[in-house]
């Protein structure tokens, strides 16, 4: 799993997971949403399940609002279900984008020397 790091790795591995995945939350997030809407409860076991980390409940919700905010997902609600949805947006799908181009450009700068 993406956040199982052993023990005995360099603190900066750990900081480096720890980066790259409970700070960097909202791209998890938008990756989800990309598939289908998704509930907020059902994002964190999804994000469990498909990416092997728990974030916070808390931090979750923190990140879903920034999200709609910032106008990358909207809240939608489906005939009487109490539940709110949220979807990805054209917006957030060009962010999705962005950031995939920046991931890949920093990753292949910054690793171009390891094997």
């Amino acid at each position: 799993m993406m956040s199982d790091v052993e023990d005995n790795q360099p603190k900066a591995m750990n900081r480096l997971v720890n980066k790259l995945t409970k700070e960097m939350l909202w791209m998890y997030i938008l990756r989800l949403l990309q598939e289908r809407p998704h509930y907020g409860y059902e994002i964190k076991e999804l994000i469990q399940n498909k990416f092997g980390f728990s974030p916070a409940t808390v931090s979750g919700y923190a990140i879903i609002y920034r999200l709609i905010k910032d106008g990358l997902i909207e809240e939608q609600r489906t005939g009487d279900s109490p539940r709110k949805y949220y979807a990805i947006t054209d917006k957030g799908n060009n962010a999705m984008i962005e950031a995939k181009q920046f991931l890949t450009k920093t990753v292949s700068l910054v690793f171009d020397k390891t094997e």
